[in-house]
């Protein structure tokens, strides 16, 4: 692999005052010598002031996060990141580079989770390039490469993980956010070195179920928040009643056998569990009738 190498530049600054005063100098050059009419002074000054022209060609501005990559021929020879105005070898290709960080977002990709649940989902990366050399000469167009591998990597992703875990603990797309986010960024970071690209990072933008069986899962949902909802009100109303008969008990308010003990149980779960408010009925006669 092609590895970038770090390329000083001459101040173009002074460069371009060396050849101001040249280009003077010749154009003053070649005026005598139409003056004289001598056609040897002439020809010389006229190739000098070609070689000053060309000349100017060897500078170029290297603007912040910016890098320059020079070639020779095809060959390369260094890349310059130094901000400022540069001079160089004239025969060198001078490529224009950005290491600016950048991001971008994945279409929304319709993909099946690890339970073949048809999901959509969608990530945002963001990155910049760490080596020219290789952004440049490895791949063929690095910014697509990019793109196309991060949604590759986000499909990846999402079929190893469900969308959610429901009653378990399994690590799911929408409850682990954190580790499925540093997850997929080192999955894009591998599937990108070769492009001298470095991931700064990347989040989950989008995620949802497919909306083909999105009525459906939220139903699911409904039922199992339902259901945790009940447990929670059954556990509070069972200690509620450990509590009550045990207060009962040993403050000596009333002496109950197993089968009224059973009654107040049944009565005050129904009270406790119920979704809808009770209607108390009061006994107005003895505890047995």
């Amino acid at each position: 692999m092609i590895q970038e190498i770090d390329r000083r530049a001459a101040s173009g600054y002074m460069a371009l005052f060396t050849l101001i005063v040249a280009g003077i100098v010749v154009t003053l050059w070649m005026i005598s010598a139409i003056s004289s009419e001598a056609a040897v002074q002439i020809v010389l000054s006229s190739l000098a002031i070609t070689l000053v022209l060309f000349l100017f060609a060897g500078l170029f501005i290297v603007n912040p996060n910016e890098a320059r990559v020079l070639q020779l021929f095809g060959k390369y020879v260094g890349t310059v990141k130094t901000p400022g105005l540069r001079f160089a070898n004239p025969f060198y290709t001078k490529t224009k580079l950005s290491v600016k960080v950048r991001n971008f977002e994945t279409g929304k990709l319709k993909v099946n989770d690890c339970n073949g649940n048809p999901i959509e989902i969608a990530s945002v990366v963001v990155w910049k390039v760490i080596d020219t050399a290789e952004a440049l000469f490895e791949v063929d167009d690095y910014e697509e490469y990019v793109h196309v591998q991060s949604e590759a990597a986000v499909r990846g992703l999402a079929t190893k993980y469900p969308y959610d875990s429901h009653e378990t603990d399994d690590v799911a797309l929408t409850s682990h956010t954190i580790q499925i986010s540093e997850e997929l960024q080192k999955e894009v970071q591998e599937r990108l070195a070769k492009a001298g690209v470095e991931v700064i990072e990347t989040r989950i933008s989008h995620l949802a179920y497919a909306p083909e069986i999105a009525h459906a899962m939220l139903q699911r949902q409904q039922a199992s928040a339902i259901i945790a909802a009940r447990r929670k009100i059954v556990d509070g109303a069972v200690g509620m009643v450990e509590m009550a008969l045990e207060q009962l008990a040993g403050k000596h308010i009333i002496e109950m056998d197993e089968e009224r003990k059973a009654a107040m149980v049944s009565n005050l779960l129904v009270v406790l569990c119920s979704d809808r408010g009770t209607q108390p009925v009061v006994n107005t006669g003895s505890l047995y009738q």
